[in-house]
């Protein structure tokens, strides 16, 4: 299968991601400067000690001279002395108008100099490499925190603007996709902040304080082994261009294992009421080979990658040894300097080492910011206007006005020029067949998804014009979907207004025929409950779910099936506490049986997206023969339950 070549725009977006990232350092201005400060105190002490280095081997080489001297000297003639004195004081770059006697003294004092130069030397590089030690602990240390800085930053940045996205964005995307976006990418993205860059700016200022010393110390020996830098460059410009996109799909295939992994954990009860364990497991098996065989292609870039660099490296020290060794034949470079000039070579491979593990964090942090900002930049379908008004305490009348909507902007419409208007405190029953627009009706009036056309307005303020917190504050919503939140029953009933003191959540239960069952756990209101209340039957979530709405006290009622789930004496139970706490609310009603909304002051009847017809019960049992066909068909079905039940 070919693949899609990213167009301009994702270019760019790819370029400009992991700057983005960068910027997050900014927020925390000093903080972010330190480790910088630190890496370039402890690379200044790391580039001294080779000098000290040379300035010991010279000072052991010199000594060894003097001995060798003092001892040969005065035992050779005075005639050979005289004829070798020139030559010697030449190769030791000493005045050449120096006597034996001059020369004797010389060679004297570098004796008697030699232990204290030397532990000077010893002295100087334990200093220097103390400093080294202490400023590149502190450069990791404040590197690291400003890494998990960022991480934080990042995290509750995508948890925020998840949180915010609208329905629409939900339904296109996978639940396992987001998780690992606030997880994996965001740790990668930490990791090359923490330690890529860092490690790049430190391999930069190596490099560049080892040219000017290399360069002013012996710029001819200098030229001999510098070729491998553009050489080096070109291989990993080259191998960046191929990485970064490897480690995008790394990504995505991580993505997809991490997507299948969630649906299975979250419906492990369907996969083993269906025997489905040995399929299920074979889809894994499929995503995790996709996945470990995109891995095994990097690492076979990689395993040519290093083999290359350290061929490279090994090139230059053959260069160096060469060239250095006839420079030491030629009198014009002591062992000190050559072995000095050695130190700084490999201080000038280990930033070019250091760029290969460079590419492979900025690749995989490049793939994962972008991935990160994709959500960040992500649009909003349902969104506060900029001039949007707190909306006022309202009495609840809801006017639908020529509503229209379609899904992503595209395909047919869900819903199409419906228009009906409810006043405050009535009752409004939604009937009709799967597909028919019952929930679309439902999920605009909190404004979950905006209409394609027309406009909904409450109390005569149209939804697009006020902000989503003060609408969705008076909306009670219990949805067909019951989901409760790991804690107790208690916090689950408070959720939406934690501040609700226990008297209000037993008030709220007990509206909700939840009470009983409730005090029957031995913890009462605190029992825990297990992830997405996995430890309550689907009926006593649903009254839960039910609490949790009348809590709030609100003006505007919304119930998606909320009885779907129970029996036939617990729905009758709860639904002789909603018809009590409809009353003087604005209530929207999705039944399944006709006998729950018979009471209802409006029932819509939906087909294909349209209202089919509208009125009482009365009203549509002679006016609506879609509605007399339902009901009669209830009835029909209903009648065993009801023999059953005698």
């Amino acid at each position: 299968m070919k693949r899609k070549k990213p167009s301009p725009q994702q270019k760019a977006a790819q370029r400009n991601a992991m700057r983005r990232a960068v910027k997050y350092l900014a927020r925390h201005r000093t903080e972010a400067l330190l480790p910088y400060v630190f890496l370039l105190i402890a690379t200044l002490a790391q580039l001294a000690v080779p000098r000290m280095v040379s300035n010991m081997i010279d000072t052991i080489t010199g000594g060894v001279v003097a001995n060798l001297m003092l001892e040969q000297l005065p035992k050779m003639p005075a005639a050979i002395s005289r004829m070798v004195l020139p030559q010697l004081l030449d190769f030791l770059k000493l005045p050449t108008n120096w006597s034996i006697d001059q020369l004797l003294a010389h060679f004297t004092q570098t004796q008697a100099d030699a232990p204290r130069a030397l532990w000077q030397a010893v002295g100087a590089i334990v200093v220097f490499a103390a400093l080294r030690g202490v400023f590149a602990f502190l450069q990791a240390f404040w590197a690291e925190k400003n890494s998990q800085h960022v991480a934080y930053d990042l995290r509750n940045d995508l948890y925020a603007k998840i949180q915010r996205l609208s329905f629409s964005y939900h339904d296109r995307n996978q639940t396992g996709q987001l998780m690992v976006r606030a997880t994996d990418d965001v740790e990668k993205v930490r990791l090359f902040i923490g330690q890529g860059l860092l490690q790049l700016v430190g391999a930069i200022i190596l490099l560049s304080g080892t040219l000017i010393i290399l360069f002013t110390t012996n710029a001819a020996l200098a030229l001999y082994t510098l070729w491998i830098l553009p050489v080096a460059l070109i291989l990993f410009l080259f191998f960046g261009s191929i990485i970064q996109p490897l480690f995008t799909k790394v990504q995505q295939k991580l993505s997809k294992l991490n997507t299948i992994l969630q649906e299975n954990l979250a419906g492990i009860k369907v996969i083993k009421a269906f025997a489905r364990e040995k399929t299920e497991q074979a889809k894994f098996e499929r995503a995790a080979d996709d996945l470990m065989n995109q891995q095994l292609v990097i690492a076979r870039v990689f395993t040519f990658l290093f083999p290359v660099i350290f061929l490279i490296a090994n090139l230059g020290q053959a260069t160096t040894l060469y060239f250095g060794g006839r420079q030491i034949i030629g009198g014009t470079l002591t062992l000190g300097e050559w072995q000095e000039f050695s130190l700084y070579l490999v201080y000038l491979f280990m930033p070019v080492a250091q760029f290969g593990m460079i590419i492979t964090q900025f690749g995989q942090a490049s793939a994962s910011a972008t991935r990160i900002f994709e959500i960040l930049d992500a649009k909003n379908d349902v969104t506060d206007k900029p001039d949007a008004i707190e909306l006022p305490p309202i009495a609840g009348r809801v006017v639908f006005e020529n509503v229209s909507f379609r899904y992503f902007e595209s395909g047919d419409p869900v819903l199409q020029d419906v228009s009906f208007e409810t006043n405050a405190g009535e009752t409004v029953a939604l009937l009709g067949a799967t597909g028919s627009g019952k929930t679309t009706i439902i999920n605009l009036i909190p404004r979950f998804y905006d209409p394609t056309a027309g406009r909904i307005t409450i109390d005569g303020y149209d939804l697009r014009d006020v902000t989503l917190d003060s609408l969705r504050r008076q909306i009670g919503v219990v949805l067909q979907e019951t989901t409760l939140f790991s804690g107790s029953i208690r916090e689950n009933i408070a959720f939406g207004k934690p501040d609700a003191t226990l008297d209000d959540v037993i008030a709220a239960a007990k509206a909700a025929a939840a009470h009983e069952f409730i005090e029957s756990f031995p913890d009462g209101y605190e029992t825990r409950v297990g992830e997405r209340g996995a430890t309550l039957s689907g009926g006593q979530k649903q009254r839960i779910a039910i609490a949790r709405a009348l809590l709030l006290n609100p003006k505007v009622l919304i119930l998606d099936e909320a009885t779907s789930s129970v029996d036939l004496t617990t729905e009758a139970k709860i639904q002789r506490a909603l018809n009590r706490l409809m009353e003087g609310r604005t209530s929207f009603v999705i039944a399944q049986r006709i006998s729950t909304v018979m009471n209802a002051d409006q029932i819509l009847v939906l087909d294909r997206g349209r209202i089919a017809a509208r009125g009482t019960h009365a009203e549509l049992m002679e006016n609506s023969p879609i509605y007399a066909e339902i009901y009669h068909s209830q009835l029909v079905e209903d009648a065993p339950d009801s023999m059953n039940n005698e």
